[in-house]
């Protein structure tokens, strides 16, 4: 007979943090439960059958088999894109996302990136190691129009974070009718329209047919030449072929990418040798809280089904 647990955390990398301070962040959330972390794969074999929660990053058909006590898949990744959720809803398996877990730390990276770009922060370090003690060029961010194209939880956490800077907002969503935080919305049909007078325009949509190359060679040669692009989307929302060409034309003065296609970037490729091009390493959404975030949405979705005696229309349900 299987052991009955009450939350099971499986094996999974998350920026390089231990699973087991999962586990400890979902115990301090409940107390009067059993959270069991499964370090091996035949811990996580023998405990599954027993348990009405799983938190980790993926759960194929055959941990569905054996799950067979399953109410929730906690996944602790934002998007599901991964999952094949067609086996979740033929067992009833609920499944919830981490949206809302990057959102302080990705705002950050955002509004950091633009900064380094108005104060030109990449120049005064290049004639720093030069020990070169020259003035340069630099901007304001006051008063420029920032576009960010997409309306979630990081969008939002975006537009949160620039109040402060006396800009002018420009919002990007499939539904612009829902309105927004933002002084103006789009469609994703209004692009052209959303980045003609943008300095800066920051991707912070999914990955769709819809937003597959939103940024082609025909929105770069919208986009005003001192625009930079900042991208904590995914890297396939540009075209990455006429990226380059709009650097290498001085069509856009720049790009911040936390993404890219392909990724990793190639140790040969061109964007590598752009001074005003800066690439982190997919690392955006790096952040100490994670799991403090995640065990929150986790608590509020297992409080939401005692509530309604129900687990359907859960805090962050994709399934």
């Amino acid at each position: 007979m299987s052991e009955q647990v009450d939350i099971l955390v499986t094996r999974q990398n998350i920026h390089g943090m231990s699973p087991e301070l999962c586990a400890e962040a979902l115990r301090e959330r409940f107390p009067d439960r059993e959270v069991v972390y499964a370090g091996t794969p035949s811990a996580e074999r023998e405990l599954l059958p027993g348990a009405e929660v799983v938190a980790g990053f993926r759960l194929d058909e055959a941990g569905l088999e054996r799950a067979e006590n399953l109410k929730l898949f906690a996944c602790l990744y934002a998007g599901v894109d991964h999952l094949d959720l067609a086996p979740f809803r033929e067992h009833g398996v609920a499944v919830t996302n981490a949206s809302g877990v990057h959102g302080p730390n990705i705002g950050e990276y955002a509004v950091g990136a633009i900064l380094t770009f108005a104060r030109d922060f990449l120049e005064s370090r290049r004639r720093q190691r030069r020990r070169e003690w020259r003035s340069h060029r630099t901007y304001e961010l006051a008063g420029s129009t920032v576009t960010v194209v997409g309306m979630g939880a990081l969008g939002t956490a975006i537009v949160e974070r620039l109040a402060g800077f006396d800009v002018h907002t420009v919002g990007v969503r499939y539904t612009p009718e829902k309105g927004g935080p933002t002084d103006e919305v789009y469609g994703y049909d209004g692009i052209h329209e959303a980045v003609a007078d943008a300095a800066y325009v920051v991707l912070a949509c999914p990955l769709t047919d819809a937003t597959e190359h939103l940024l082609d060679a025909e929105a770069f040669l919208t986009m005003p030449p001192e625009s930079v692009v900042v991208n904590v989307a995914r890297g396939g929302v540009v075209d990455t072929g006429a990226l380059v060409d709009a650097l290498r034309w001085n069509s856009v003065r720049g790009a911040v990418l936390d993404v890219t296609d392909p990724e990793p970037l190639p140790e040969d490729h061109e964007l590598w040798t752009f001074e005003n091009v800066l690439v982190t390493p997919h690392n955006a959404g790096h952040t100490p809280e994670y799991f403090q975030r995640y065990a929150d949405i986790v608590a509020q979705a297992v409080a939401t089904a005692e509530e309604t005696g129900s687990w359907e229309d859960l805090p962050n349900q994709v399934v």
